[in-house]
């Protein structure tokens, strides 16, 4: 079952809060979009693995945390920990 709103504002501990919907959305998307192409697969299909909509979600927290390349003053990291092992059996590798 593809990931809702709903389902990446609850991952985010947002609960009803609809003032960062469309925020959530387009990270959401973008985060869809990152796996999908990494994997190539279509992630809003019906049967996508559970690993990988996991990493759709971590994918999309990191995206609305950290919403700048750099910060100062803050230890950032580029991937949420375990992102990368999440989706390993499932990359697509081509040359």
């Amino acid at each position: 079952m593809p990931i809702t709103l709903d389902q990446a504002k609850a991952h985010l501990n947002l609960g009803s809060i609809d003032a960062d919907d469309a925020l959530v959305s387009d990270k959401l998307a973008a985060a869809k979009a990152w796996v999908g192409a990494y994997t190539a697969s279509n992630v809003d299909a019906d049967g996508t693995p559970a690993p990988v909509n996991e990493a759709v979600l971590q994918l999309t927290a990191h995206l609305y945390q950290n919403r700048e390349a750099s910060l100062v003053g803050v230890t950032a990291t580029e991937l949420p920990f375990g992102f990368l092992d999440l989706l390993a059996p499932y990359r697509a590798f081509c040359f």
